[in-house]
């Protein structure tokens, strides 16, 4: 018997090691590393969204998203302009964070919780408090959603938008037709040759479509309703805990530096402030920095070369049209809020 049990002791120790190690054990990415050693962060981005992501003249991507994704890129490499670009479609942009081929995304992307959980992924900021609207022609002489009863709508397929109106309609006892389009330039097109009698989307993609339009965007009027709640940020895979962090705080330092008054400009002069809360963002105090794989520098270099949030809105929302509203500081009656840095 006492054989028996060594053999069986045995058996079991060279089946627990013939397996494989569970995932709990299994080393944990290391996505700053794999920026480090490539030179440059990959960024996911939006095709052609005025204020948020395009190309300028030059080919120099511009936009809020594209700030945040300069803002960690100056964290992690202390070089704001070393980011390589991708623009993704509505249909591939999960697909590829999740294959690796964009170490994060920052595009018009609404925080889920179908998304977190059943993606793999997780957001890591909030950079625009968003909702889905409508617009129409002036000619239209419609003023109010409720009026669109029997309209035919112009959506894009696979997004929170359609489920959003399908959902809107029925609360409001309304019929309407969908005109579904995948591309948004040949959506944006069938609205504007008057295949749907309104256009729905994300208000801040309506308003940059808009302007878009240079003078001819004049025709075309936003509608006054807000019908769901669109915050937007960016995401990255989940497993790599370190990395989310940095992606998170490097919005933080954005919005704490616009709390007490540091811009790109003036940054220079608060760097032997005596305030606590100055003192920790700068890195002159603390070492949270290093707790994150970064020198205490590393806000000093976002401030520096990407400027604070207030900064990245002015250059990049407000030629748009669009208020800050509710994206303005929670000091300002808004929504964005920085945790402390302590």
């Amino acid at each position: 018997m006492q054989k028996l049990l060594h053999r069986l002791v045995a058996l079991c120790i060279g089946l627990s090691a013939a397996l494989p190690a569970p995932a709990s054990a299994q080393p944990a990415p290391d996505t700053i590393a794999a920026i480090r050693a490539r030179g440059h962060l990959v960024c996911g981005v939006s095709i052609n969204a005025i204020g948020f992501a395009l190309p300028d003249a030059r080919g120099v991507y511009r936009g809020l998203d594209v700030d945040s994704c300069r803002a960690v890129a100056a964290a992690v490499l202390g070089d704001a302009a070393k980011v390589r670009f991708v623009a993704t479609t509505t249909q591939v942009r999960f697909t590829a964070l999740q294959s690796g081929e964009v170490d994060m995304l920052a595009r018009n992307t609404t925080w889920t919780l179908g998304r977190e959980v059943q993606l793999g992924l997780a957001f890591a900021s909030i950079n625009f408090y968003d909702g889905q609207g409508f617009m129409v022609k002036q000619s239209s002489g419609v003023t109010s959603a409720r009026q669109l009863d029997g309209a035919t709508v112009c959506v894009q397929p696979g997004t929170t938008t359609e489920l959003n109106l399908a959902d809107y309609f029925r609360a409001q006892s309304m019929r309407f037709t969908p005109v579904v389009i995948e591309q948004p330039e040949e959506i944006r097109l069938a609205f504007v040759n008057g295949r749907c009698d309104a256009y729905t989307n994300d208000a801040s993609s309506l308003a940059s479509f808009r302007a878009s339009q240079g003078a001819g965007g004049e025709e075309f009027i936003l509608l006054p309703e807000i019908i769901s709640k669109e915050p937007l940020g960016a995401l990255v895979r989940k497993g790599d805990w370190r990395w989310f962090d940095v992606v998170r705080w490097a919005h933080f330092a954005q919005v704490s530096a616009e709390e007490l008054g540091i811009t790109s400009q003036n940054i220079d002069g608060f760097m032997t402030s005596a305030n606590p809360d100055v003192q920790r963002l700068l890195g002159r105090s603390g070492e949270f920095g290093k707790a994150m794989g970064l020198d205490n520098d590393w806000a000093v270099r976002i401030i520096r070369q990407v400027g604070n949030f207030g900064e990245s809105w002015e250059r990049n929302i407000t030629p748009l049209g669009i208020p800050r509203g509710i994206n303005a500081l929670w000091t300002k009656g808004g929504l964005q809020y920085a945790p402390p840095i302590r």
